[in-house]
């Protein structure tokens, strides 16, 4: 066999296999850091996602350590009348509820609703209309506390919801 060498001592054909070398070294760098830039993107979606989740407990777990302070238990019925005066839209469901507030002068519940619908503190995207709470005196006075809220890039609503017993 005889080749041709050029000026560097290298058969013609080895011409740029350097560069060809370095073109896909720069494909596969290129790939890696676009994948390091989708795997951020998912984390901070993620971390979103844990924050509103996060604050949808902390104003569930406020309104429950307020009915469980508020709640008059001399008797069954005492009990129960200071739980009703919490109920709030209790018709509907999947976050689009109905119905408002049993008793619209218990301002702690009030309160809270105006809470968890701030716009600078409250959750993104909630509506009073997506706020719930029930008492159910047949099953031992279960109040069910359901926050909803409903990010800008979310499709539906996202709810967070939490049982506990008053006795």
């Amino acid at each position: 066999m005889n080749f041709s060498l050029n000026k560097a001592g290298l058969p013609h054909r080895q011409k740029g296999v350097m560069l060809l070398e370095a073109l896909i070294g720069l494909m596969i760098f290129s790939v890696g850091i676009l994948a390091m830039v989708g795997m951020q993107a998912a984390a901070f979606s993620a971390a979103a996602d844990a924050k509103y989740r996060a604050d949808a407990a902390a104003h569930a777990n406020d309104i429950i350590s307020n009915i469980w302070m508020s709640v008059d238990r001399a008797s069954d019925a005492n009990t129960l009348t200071s739980l009703n005066s919490f109920q709030y839209n209790t018709g509907g469901s999947n976050c689009a509820f109905s119905g408002g507030a049993a008793d619209g002068t218990n301002t702690k519940l009030q309160g809270w609703v105006s809470a968890v619908t701030a716009t600078t503190t409250g959750l993104l995207g909630a509506t009073a209309a997506m706020q719930q709470i029930t008492v159910s005196a047949a099953d031992r006075h279960r109040v069910t506390v359901t926050v909803c809220w409903q990010a800008p890039q979310d499709l539906a609503a996202r709810r967070h919801q939490v049982i506990t017993y008053v006795y």
